[in-house]
């Protein structure tokens, strides 16, 4: 009994361990599998996407896949098959054209009609500008008691003010080219009102037909007409007119005369502004020196409607002072008097004083 009590009590402890290892083979499986399938989504969106001509000629090209690529024929090459040698569409006929070589409609344009567009939207803006220096003497006390002397009108260079000499009213001193204060106080005010468009300005002079007697050799109607148009040109800019929209300034002596009927008329005596037009402009700006067109393009008259003008010159002295205009037309800069000798078109015509 002893014996039995002393023995020995014994613990089993098993240690849990894990198993063996099973190696990558499954990896493999499931790489072969996840590229069949994305292979045959691949194909399913390709066969979706294709028109029958193309399936067609790509069956045509797996029957005799050899002998279409080697001697060529129809099939080989064709434009219509998605893969070189393959075969002919099928489901084209003849005569039918190719999807995407539809030529898409150009559209036309007419550059005659777009410049001409063009011209008349500048000359609708000439005329408001036109009708705007007109209100501009009618309203102002300043203007509107020398309105007698002020002609507007469209040329074929654009808008044409005029500032005319009267009979005991003259814009210049005699014989030199000081601006009376008068004169000065209409183009101060003018000047202000040519900034309402981006056209270039024309400004020439014109004396009447008496000779220059002052005495100073070497200066005659021609010089004395240039400087009185750049001291106009001067007065504008002082009204407020941008400098840069002068673009050519213009002494025309007595050659281009308002009343060819009387050379000696103090109508003949006076400064035209042109705003000018665009063909103008370019005329100007490509040949460095265009023709001065004094030429109106519709009748000239005074700014009040209504007003009677005496009857135009003869042709035959129109035609000479045009002549005369071509030879002896003298051309100034900016900046002073340089000689030359641009051509001038026919005189305008003859206007009378309002009493």
């Amino acid at each position: 009994m002893a014996d039995e009590g002393l023995r020995p009590i014994i613990v089993k402890r098993i240690k849990k361990g894990g198993g063996g290892h099973h190696g990558g083979a499954w990896k493999i499986a499931y790489a072969d599998f996840v590229t069949a399938m994305m292979a045959f989504f691949l194909l399913m969106w390709l066969l979706g996407s294709t028109s029958k001509g193309d399936m067609s000629g790509i069956a045509e090209y797996f029957k005799t896949p050899l002998k279409v690529a080697m001697q060529g024929g129809s099939g080989s090459g064709d434009s219509s098959s998605v893969i070189q040698g393959g075969g002919r569409d099928l489901t084209r006929k003849d005569g039918q054209q190719k999807k995407g070589d539809n030529p898409q409609p150009k559209k036309s344009y007419n550059l005659g009609a777009a410049k001409a567009e063009l011209g008349r939207l500048e000359l609708s803006r000439l005329q408001g500008l036109k009708a705007k220096i007109e209100g501009m003497i009618q309203s102002s006390p300043t203007m509107k008691q020398y309105k007698n002397q002020l002609l507007l009108d469209i040329t074929t260079d654009g808008l044409r003010i005029q500032i005319v000499d009267e009979q005991n009213r003259a814009m210049f001193a005699l014989a030199k080219a000081e601006l009376q204060p008068y004169t000065k106080e209409i183009l101060l005010e003018i000047g202000r009102t040519l900034n309402d468009m981006p056209n270039k300005i024309s400004l020439s002079g014109h004396t009447d037909a008496a000779a220059y007697s002052s005495g100073e050799k070497g200066y005659s109607n021609w010089e004395l007409s240039a400087d009185r148009a750049n001291a106009s040109r001067r007065a504008l800019i002082a009204g407020g007119m941008d400098e840069g929209k002068v673009l050519r300034v213009v002494g025309l002596s007595s050659a281009v005369p308002f009343n060819a009927a009387e050379p000696l008329s103090p109508v003949n005596r006076r400064i035209s502004i042109i705003v000018m037009n665009k063909k103008a402009e370019e005329s100007v700006t490509k040949e460095g020196v265009a023709p001065v067109t004094e030429a109106p393009a519709a009748a000239v008259a005074p700014v009040v409607p209504g007003t009677p003008a005496a009857a135009p010159g003869t042709p035959a002295a129109a035609a000479a002072s045009a002549a005369a205009a071509v030879s002896k037309a003298a051309l100034v800069d900016t900046r002073g008097a340089v000689p030359a000798a641009p051509g001038a078109t026919a005189p305008e015509a003859a206007l009378a004083p309002v009493k």
